[in-house]
C-alpha cells in the first residue's frame, strides 16, 4: 500500500501561508487549542504550524491564554477580538474547516502512483474474492480479467440474480487500503473529498479521535478501505459534477470522485433520474481517457483522475441503452443467468444456515415440481433469501417454531408470486 509522506516543510505541502493560517484561526474560532491540538486538526506538523502561529501572535489575533508544558506546542491559544473578525471573514470566504487540502497536483501524483502499483488479480483472488457468493465460474472467468484491467463492465441479466451483490465481490477482489484526502485544493478553491457516509476509514477508532499507525504518513489523508460506492435510482445529473454550498462557500466532491481507486456500482442502470444518453455521454471519454473534467464556479475547467472501476447492473439489455460507439469503451458486458439447480440448492442451504434451519433437499425438490415446473417461473438467486424469510416471519407472527416445510413453502410461494392472468405464467412480486 502506498502511503503519502508527511510534508517536511510548507513548501513540501503545496499549500500557501494564507490558507493554512486561515485553517487555523477558523479552527480557533470553534474554541481555545494548544499548538498540539491544532496541528492534529489541521493535518500538518507542529514544527509547520509554529511560525504561523508566532505570526498570528505579532498580528495580535491569536493569543496565549494557559501554557503548559515544554515549549510552544503546549500553549494554549485562543482568538482576540481582531481574530475573531478576521476568522469571520476567512468563514465568508470558505466555509470548510478540516484537515488542511492537498494540492490536486498531488493527489494526482498519488492517484498514478496507486494505479501503477495495483497488485495483480488472477483467478485465486477472484475466486476468494466471491466465496461468499453462489457464482458460475464461467461468469467468474469472465468478471476476473475486467477486474484485472480496472475496467467498466456492463453487468446484465434476469432480475434478482445478485448483480448488485457482484459489487462486493469484486471490492473485495480489488483489495486493500488506500489513502485520500480529506479536501482537494484546486486554486485555492476547496472540494470536501473524504466522506464518512461511503468511506470506511481505518484511522477512526472510539470517539472519531483519529489514531495513526505511522507519523511519516501525510495527516492531511485518511487510510480507507478501497472505496465500493453503489448508486441507483436517486442518482441525478447533480451528483456527477461537483456541488458548490453557497452557504458553506466549498465543494462537494461527486461520486465518481469518491469512488475513484476502487468500485462505483450503477445499480439498476437505466432507471436513474439521469437518462441512460445523459450519464453515458457524460462518461464517455472519462471511461476511456482515465480523465475527467470538472468545472468550479468561476468557470475554470479542470481534469483530475477517473480511476474507478464502473460497473452497469442492469436487467435491461444494453444495446438498448447505449449505442454502439458506447460500448466499445466498455469492453466488458457480463451476463448474469439464472442458476442452475445445483447452484440454487446451495443458495437454499446457505441461507437456512444463516437463519439457523435445518437444510433438506427435498425442500428444494419440492419448490422445483410443485412452483418452477409446475408453474413456468424461472429460478432467480433471489428466490431462497426471500421465502426463507417470508417463512421466519409467518413463523413469528403465528407464534410458532420456525421452520421450512412443504406447506410452508405453498404458503409463501402463494404471497411472493403474482398470477398475472390465466395462461400467462407466474412472475415474483
Amino acid at each position: 500500500m502506498i502511503a503519502p509522506a508527511r510534508p517536511a516543510d510548507l513548501r513540501d505541502s503545496g499549500l500557501g501561508e494564507e490558507t493554512v493560517a486561515s485553517l487555523v484561526l477558523k479552527w480557533l474560532h470553534r474554541g481555545e487549542r494548544t499548538g498540539m491540538d491544532l496541528a492534529d486538526a489541521v493535518g500538518l506538523s507542529y514544527a509547520i504550524l509554529e511560525p504561523l502561529i508566532e505570526q498570528l501572535r505579532f498580528e495580535q489575533l491569536v493569543e496565549v491564554k494557559r501554557a503548559s508544558g515544554a515549549g510552544t506546542a503546549g500553549y494554549r491559544y485562543a482568538l482576540t477580538g481582531e481574530g475573531r473578525v478576521r476568522a469571520v471573514r476567512a468563514m465568508a470566504r470558505c466555509g470548510y474547516v478540516g484537515v488542511a487540502p492537498v494540492p490536486l497536483e498531488q493527489y494526482a501524483a498519488y492517484m498514478a502512483a496507486l494505479s501503477d502499483a495495483h497488485a495483480p488479480v488472477d483467478r485465486t483472488t477472484v475466486a476468494q474474492a466471491f466465496s461468499h457468493l453462489v457464482v458460475q465460474p464461467a461468469m467468474l472467468d469472465q468478471l476476473g480479467p475486467a477486474i484485472a484491467a480496472r475496467r467498466a463492465v456492463f453487468l446484465y441479466g434476469p432480475p434478482g440474480n445478485g448483480k448488485s451483490a457482484m459489487g462486493e465481490g469484486i471490492g473485495r477482489a480489488l483489495g486493500g487500503d488506500i489513502y485520500i484526502p480529506g479536501a482537494i485544493d484546486v486554486e485555492g478553491q476547496v472540494i470536501a473529498l473524504f466522506d464518512p457516509a461511503v468511506h470506511q476509514s481505518r484511522d477512526t477508532v472510539g470517539n472519531g479521535s483519529l489514531i495513526r499507525a505511522d507519523d511519516e504518513v501525510d495527516g492531511r489523508w485518511v487510510r480507507i478501505r478501497r472505496p465500493v460506492i453503489t448508486v441507483g435510482g436517486e442518482l441525478s445529473a447533480e451528483m456527477l459534477e461537483l456541488r458548490f454550498d453557497a452557504l458553506s462557500a466549498f465543494y462537494e466532491a461527486p461520486v465518481q470522485l469518491k469512488a475513484n481507486g476502487g468500485l462505483l456500482l450503477v445499480d439498476d442502470f437505466g432507471r436513474q433520474k439521469v437518462s441512460p444518453r445523459d450519464l453515458l455521454n457524460r462518461w464517455v471519454v472519462p471511461l476511456e481517457s482515465r480523465v475527467d473534467y470538472l468545472t468550479l464556479q468561476t468557470g475554470r475547467k479542470f481534469g483530475l483522475p477517473f480511476d474507478a472501476m464502473v460497473v452497469f447492473a442492469t436487467n435491461l439489455q444494453p444495446g438498448d441503452l447505449a449505442d454502439e460507439a458506447f460500448l466499445r469503451r466498455i469492453p466488458y458486458k457480463v451476463l448474469a443467468k439464472d442458476p442452475t439447480v445445483e447452484q440454487f440448492s446451495r443458495i437454499f442451504e446457505q441461507t437456512c444456515q444463516r437463519h439457523g434451519l435445518a437444510f433438506d433437499p427435498a425442500q428444494v425438490a419440492h419448490l422445483r415440481e410443485h412452483c418452477y415446473l409446475g408453474r413456468g417461473i424461472p429460478m432467480r438467486a433471489c428466490h431462497p433469501r426471500d421465502l426463507i424469510g417470508q417463512i421466519v416471519s409467518f413463523c413469528r407472527y403465528h407464534q410458532r417454531p420456525v421452520e421450512v416445510t412443504p406447506e410452508l413453502l405453498d404458503v409463501v410461494c402463494a404471497t411472493y408470486f403474482i398470477d398475472d392472468t390465466p395462461g400467462d405464467g407466474v412472475r415474483a412480486g
